[in-house]
């Protein structure tokens, strides 16, 4: 590891954009910076892309290094962390603006809707209350809970062929109820 003031110094004429200073900067510091770049990325190919940016930025922004605030390596190791977790965030799916969230439709009843719906519920049950008790219970166990004919005709102690005249009969009178 090469010692601080002169990774200081080729900072210093880094910002003076000397080229030199640029090479021999990036020989003494890419391989720690990599390691930083490839222990948050996880993958060889995206450690690379990081460091190419990260030095980048360095070129950028080496007159914005000021030595009594930080040391040098802490610096450089600020910007490739701050790179790496940019790219991590960068890849993550779903991000989108927040513009785009206004465009999304609105699923939500509309108040005429919910009383509508609250309407429709309270009239279903009155006319299932007009049913024979276990007439209504056997249409909430088929239509509502899922319960098959087989199971229902098990529950009820009568034959198949019963329940399903049951079901149909309660359905056309919950028809006819219904469009009263």
């Amino acid at each position: 590891m090469s010692e601080p003031e002169d990774v200081s110094g080729l900072l210093a004429r880094v910002a003076l954009r000397d080229r030199d200073a640029f090479r021999t900067l990036y020989a003494r510091t890419s391989g720690k910076l990599f390691g930083v770049t490839l222990r948050i990325l996880g993958t060889r190919s995206e450690a690379e892309d990081a460091l190419q940016d990260v030095f980048v930025k360095v070129w950028q922004r080496a007159a914005a290094f000021r030595p009594e605030t930080a040391s040098p390596m802490t610096w450089l190791i600020t910007i490739a962390r701050n790179t790496a977790i940019d790219a991590v965030r960068a890849r993550r799916p779903g991000h989108k603006e927040l513009d785009e969230a206004f465009e999304l439709p609105d699923t939500a009843m509309t108040p005429e809707q919910s009383a509508i719906n609250t309407d429709d519920g309270n009239r279903i049950e009155d006319c299932m209350r007009q049913l024979k008790p276990e007439r209504a219970d056997a249409v909430r166990r088929a239509y509502v809970e899922g319960e098959s004919y087989g199971e229902l005709a098990e529950r009820l102690g009568v034959p198949l062929n019963t329940v399903r005249t049951w079901l149909r009969r309660s359905l056309l009178a919950l028809r006819d109820c219904l469009r009263a």
